[in-house]
C-alpha cells in the first residue's frame, strides 16, 4: 500500500502545457480505498471531469482520465503523476500526460494539493 494517502484531498493545476485543457480554475477532489484512487474534476474550460488510478508503494499514481470540455467534446487521456511533498507538507503531482483521442499529444503538468 502506498505510504501516500490521496483521500480527501484537493488539488489545483499550477501549470500545463498549451495543449492540455486543465488551468488554475480546474478543481481536483480526490478519494483512495486501498490502492485505488479516484477523483473528479471541474472548473475553467472543463464542464465535468473523473479520473480512475492505481497508487504504487512510492504514490505514484498511473492513471486515465476523462472529461467533458466546454464545446461538449469528450476527451479521454492517460497520466503518470508523481508525487513530491513540499516544505508545507502538501503534495505536487508533476505529471506526464497523453491524450487517447484526437491527435495523441503529449504533455506535462504540474498540480497542487490546496
Amino acid at each position: 500500500m502506498s505510504r501516500i494517502n490521496y483521500h480527501g484531498r484537493t488539488f489545483r493545476s499550477v501549470s500545463n502545457t498549451d495543449n492540455g485543457e486543465v488551468s488554475a480554475e480546474t478543481v481536483f477532489h480526490y478519494s483512495q480505498q486501498g490502492n485505488i484512487v479516484t477523483a473528479t474534476y471541474s472548473g475553467g474550460g472543463i464542464l465535468a471531469g473523473s479520473l480512475i488510478a492505481v497508487v504504487d508503494e512510492q504514490g505514484v499514481l498511473d492513471m486515465r482520465y476523462q472529461h467533458v470540455n466546454e464545446r461538449y467534446e469528450l476527451m479521454t487521456g492517460k497520466c503518470v503523476s508523481r508525487p513530491e511533498i513540499m516544505d508545507n507538507g502538501k503534495i505536487r503531482l508533476h505529471e506526464e500526460w497523453q491524450w487517447t483521442c484526437k491527435d495523441y499529444s503529449k504533455g506535462h503538468s504540474v498540480v497542487e494539493e490546496i
